[in-house]
């Protein structure tokens, strides 16, 4: 899957269509919750014959809900494993924010 994919098929989720940036939103113009943002950690690549034989990689998805949100969960983990990327998820909860941070780490 190519970067531009995955915006494609996160914006394809149900309930998405508009609620999907790369990195953040404008100051002042994030969408109600749920919404999700993504970007690029790093670059993973694999190299041979001193060139980069193959390129990778590492990104961030974030879903950010007001309460535990199985369901948006799942449709982003049923796009993962549809597109058969691994993924890794972590949760935590922003206080000061009052909504919870879901993160898949995922390589492409």
């Amino acid at each position: 899957m190519t970067f531009a994919e995955l915006y494609t098929n996160l914006k394809s989720l149900t309930g998405f269509n508009d609620k999907v940036a790369y990195r953040q939103f404008p100051e002042g113009s994030a969408p109600a919750l749920p919404f999700i943002v993504y970007y690029a950690e790093n670059s993973d690549n694999f190299g041979a014959d001193n060139k980069v034989y193959l390129q990778k990689t590492e990104v961030t998805i974030e879903l950010y809900t007001k309460q535990k949100d199985v369901t948006s969960e799942g449709l982003i983990e049923t796009m993962l494993n549809n597109n058969s990327i691994f993924w890794n998820k972590y949760e935590d909860y922003i206080e000061s924010e009052h909504m919870y941070q879901i993160s898949y780490d995922i390589t492409i």
